[in-house]
């Protein structure tokens, strides 16, 4: 494989999630002219994580000082509001509070004002009261105040990123699933659902399945992807009185979820959720949904049961919400009591790919693996979407440059 041969891509990014398209978006801007093709095996941009999840534009209060979320999230942040001011895609800032409703949760809400602080974050404690005159119909103990967190819809901002991406010359993709990938000398063969595609230089972000496609490419991503659903529910139109702005528990520090929670969507719904319990199936955004295939890799992995063991007693309380529509209105209760169970109907579940590592860690931070003329995005969870023009410049910023008589610098 030489610079001179044609109908091989510079760059083939896979994966038409929001990080995949902000990355194809951001090699269009900064090399005007790139050869690079954006690959996605569904018929539309974002149908997975992008496109199923609460629409929050996270601030950054729950990630270390000097983690990548911590720092993608907010410098993410700040420019995907200007992306959607410039584009014209609405968004809000109406704030979020994050609540602790019993004593044994305020050193944690105290810890968190701590990290909001050393994030450079505009956070602060408040006491019952002050909760109470912001949301009436929440009762707590003490809160915190996050001003910056805001609202969007990031199927709509995935869709832009692709088209901006197309107008800048790349080759955007549908209904390609990557069904197998080959080393080659410069590059990779790719065995698409429909032919094969060449490139020197291959960019996996592809979400729920991107250990596998690491994986498929030669690369140890040094973790497993399991796949967690969350289950939401929606307020009635005529209930959306009880929650102004993001209501928010005090998240359990061990675990990289944050509790069922209220938010305002950009459509002005308010949602409720989610939990967060295995699913069967990395697509599996119903209980009904099992793939034995997937749910082996999950059962065989020894990371899983180690997991299991150390935070059974989270599971089991996550596995009850699902089942339990009365226990998932308790946990809701416990910050709006006026909630009751005929408030909320089901909505759509997401799926969230967490990796985890063979000693039964979570992953809790942004994972890019280098191997041989790639780069895998092996854990992209929350807050992803928030952060994807940041995540897409630090992959840009690692991948080697395209050169001036084709192909990509060494």
């Amino acid at each position: 494989m030489t610079s001179t041969q044609k109908g091989i891509h510079d760059y083939a990014v896979v994966g038409g999630g929001i990080v995949g398209a902000a990355v194809a978006l951001t090699l269009s801007e900064r090399y005007p002219g790139v050869d690079c093709v954006l690959i996605e095996k569904e018929t539309g941009w974002g149908r997975h994580q992008t496109g199923r999840n609460s629409g929050v534009i996270h601030s950054g209060i729950y990630y270390p000082a000097g983690s990548l979320k911590a720092k993608l999230c907010r410098t993410g942040g700040d420019s995907l509001v200007a992306f959607c001011e410039q584009h014209g895609i609405a968004w809000e800032r109406p704030g979020k509070v994050i609540v602790a409703t019993r004593e044994r949760e305020l050193p944690a809400l105290d810890a968190l004002v701590e990290r909001g602080l050393a994030n450079g974050l505009a956070v602060r404690r408040i006491g019952a009261d002050e909760v109470s005159e912001i949301e009436p119909h929440v009762r707590c103990l003490a809160g915190v105040v996050v001003p910056s967190a805001g609202i969007v819809d990031f199927a709509q901002v995935c869709e832009k990123y692709v088209q901006l991406a197309e107008r800048n010359g790349v080759e955007a993709r549908l209904g390609s699933e990557v069904e197998s990938i080959r080393p080659v000398p410069g590059g990779y063969q790719l065995g698409l659902a429909h032919g094969e595609i060449a490139c020197r230089y291959l960019i996996n972000c592809a979400g729920l399945q991107s250990d596998l496609v690491a994986i498929m490419g030669g690369a140890d991503p040094g973790a497993r992807i399991v796949p967690f659903r969350g289950e939401y529910f929606e307020l009635k139109p005529d209930r959306r009185h009880l929650v102004n702005h993001l209501v928010y528990p005090v998240p359990d520090p061990d675990f990289p979820f944050l509790g069922v929670h209220f938010t305002r969507s950009i459509t002005g719904a308010v949602h409720a959720g989610p939990n967060a319990v295995l699913a069967f199936a990395r697509e599996g955004y119903r209980k009904s949904d099992v793939d034995l295939k997937d749910l082996t890799q999950v059962l065989t992995y020894r990371g899983f049961w180690k997991l299991a063991a150390r935070h059974w007693r989270t599971g089991a309380g996550e596995m009850i919400r699902s089942v339990s529509k009365a226990a998932f209105v308790r946990s809701l209760q416990a910050m709006i009591p006026e909630v009751t169970a005929e408030d909320l109907v089901p909505c759509p579940s997401g799926v969230r790919a967490q990796a985890l590592r063979p000693d039964g860690r979570l992953v809790d931070d942004f994972l890019l693996v280098e191997a041989p003329n790639a780069l895998h995005v092996c854990n992209a969870p929350s807050p992803a979407a928030t952060a994807s023009l940041a995540i897409a410049r630090t992959v840009v910023d690692r991948v080697p440059r395209p050169t001036s008589h084709g192909g990509v610098a060494t």
